[in-house]
């Protein structure tokens, strides 16, 4: 006998799931001689309106589109999606004799492409908490597959805690806090749930004063942070996060942690989302930050939004599908001025394809630079989550910027690039003009010629380097149309000015190249490294 039923399951499902209590449910009669499979669990809806967390209680309801992930046999094998009545969508390939697997995953699309019968890893990030609580969940049917049963039943149980957190706040953006635990990582194979901090380990909640509450991930108790592991998402000020007790699974802290953000952050800081260290940009000594990381389009989620890449060396590559057309996908190779806006252009949307110059004239003509006109054009424009959240706070390097930062400034050290390997990654170092030659001893510098192996620098050695104000681009590669190429080989960065009719202005090296005042046509997908004005 087979024991594998081939083919896809329709499915329905409804669900009742508490933070503060679970309990099982009737269990409906099962059909029989279905080659569908329906799955039937009794749902509390609230009334029919949507409690992300109901925080007297701690009931857990949904809202339309919420998506339970389903796996089987070590895989993923398809998603239920809410419809306002029940869970319902395709399950592929089920394992007879084994039960199905339930994921909640707070309705953030994970970071991967799942694919049915492939996928046995994938994660999602729950920093931002502004709008709902992004609860995560868990639990395998009760009953093992049958392919000829119809009815199965599973009680979701709660993998995160319920926390309140008191407010005080100047500001009227949201407040955030670091250190915390906010990425899951869900094994289909082993079935479990990993917990870990991503990046400064960011948890944004709703902007205002009062009682706030979260999801944490489990996590172990950490003690009052210092000055900035609280402030406000659009970095006017900054403020302490209180001792987080232990945070275990299914729990309700109501005793509220205290959060506070009320001290003005002078403007001459560095800015949220920037390397803390200064480039001259011109002959009149103009100087800029830059941001943390590559700008990246988190098509995946939800609501989809703009970040920079957690760490300096992160490329997203072709894991994620951004060889594609599609527009769900998360994308850090872009054709010139797709910054999302309608500002003249017929394709300037992140994930266009086309190949035709003309769909990337900014405002509608190659004569313009991605800021002329309303500067909708220069991707600097948008909110970026992790750069400060406001529009028009970032911008895009002209092409004799570029060409002042590598080749005509003047720093302390006489070093102004270097080729190198970075964690396992190939790109160009900048320096920042007060670099000192002691922080760090590097080969091959200002070398054009140079390879990236003139310099392998592990990512503890590359800490001591950021601190001091290093930037790292990183060869990210490129991508024609649906199709990337390149990756680690190459690393080409727009700038915002244009060329000719065809082309836009970029810098491009390779393993043994280098050219700060090139150009590539304008639909080749590219690397975007925006920066700050820096006070001097």
């Amino acid at each position: 006998m087979n024991m594998k039923r081939f083919g896809t399951i329709a499915t329905t499902l409804l669900v009742l799931v508490a933070l503060t209590q679970c309990k099982k449910e009737e269990q409906p009669t099962p059909a029989s001689g279905s080659e569908a499979v329906t799955i039937t669990l009794d749902l509390k809806s609230n009334g029919g309106s949507r409690v992300d967390v109901n925080t007297t209680t701690g009931e857990v309801t949904y809202q339309n589109g919420d998506v339970i992930y389903v796996a089987s046999g070590g895989h993923y094998i398809g998603t239920l999606a809410y419809n306002g009545t029940n869970f319902t969508g395709g399950i592929t390939d089920p394992i007879v004799g084994e039960p199905l697997h339930f994921y909640f995953l707070g309705n953030v699309a994970p970071a991967e492409t799942l694919a049915a019968g492939t996928t046995t890893t994938c994660s999602v990030v729950i920093s931002d908490q502004t709008e709902h609580l992004p609860v995560i969940e868990y639990a395998p049917s009760n009953e093992n597959y049958d392919s000829g049963a119809t009815t199965y039943t599973a009680m979701l149980l709660n993998k995160c805690a319920l926390v309140k957190f008191n407010v005080t706040t100047a500001s009227e953006a949201a407040t955030c806090i670091t250190g915390m635990k906010n990425k899951v990582t869900v094994d289909f194979a082993e079935n479990t749930l990993t917990h870990s901090q991503e990046g400064n380990g960011i948890i944004t909640l709703p902007a205002g004063s009062g009682e706030k509450w979260a999801i944490l991930l489990p996590q172990e108790a950490i003690e009052a942070g210092e000055d900035g592991t609280a402030y406000s998402e659009d970095g006017a000020f900054t403020g302490t996060r209180g001792a987080v007790p232990a945070i275990t699974e299914n729990g309700y802290q109501t005793a509220g942690i205290e959060v506070s953000v009320t001290t003005e952050v002078n403007p001459s800081v560095v800015p949220v989302g920037a390397i803390n260290g200064k480039f001259t940009i011109n002959a009149g000594g103009d100087q800029v930050y830059f941001s943390q990381g590559n700008l990246q389009y988190i098509g995946s989620a939800a609501t989809p939004y703009w970040k920079f890449a957690d760490n300096q060396w992160d490329v997203l590559g072709t894991t994620t599908g951004q060889n594609s057309s599609s527009q769900n996908v998360d994308r850090d190779l872009f054709g010139w001025g797709t910054s999302g806006y309608n500002h003249g252009a017929n394709s300037y949307q992140p994930w266009s394809t086309s190949t035709s110059h003309s769909d990337y004239y900014a405002y509608g003509s190659y004569t313009y630079s991605l800021y002329d006109q309303t500067g909708q054009a220069d991707w600097g424009y948008n909110p970026i989550s992790n750069g400060g959240n406001q529009a028009n706070q970032w911008r895009t390097l002209t092409r004799p910027e570029w060409a002042y930062i590598f080749n005509t400034r003047t720093t302390s050290s006489g070093i102004r690039y270097a080729k190198a390997k970075v964690n396992n990654v190939n790109g160009v170092i900048l320096l920042p003009d007060d670099w000192s030659s002691d922080t760090y001893s590097l080969s091959n510098t200002n070398s054009t010629g140079a390879s990236f192996t003139s310099n392998t620098i592990s990512a503890s050695q590359w800490n001591t380097l950021e601190q001091a104000g290093a930037v790292f681009l990183p060869a990210a590669g490129g991508r024609n149309g649906s199709s990337a190429f390149s990756v680690d080989s190459y690393g080409t960065y727009w700038s915002a000015s244009y060329c000719t009719n065809g082309e836009a202005c970029d810098v491009c090296f390779g393993g043994s190249s280098f050219n700060t005042v090139y150009s590539h046509d304008r639909y080749i997908g590219q690397s975007v490294r925006l920066v700050a004005p820096a006070e001097n």
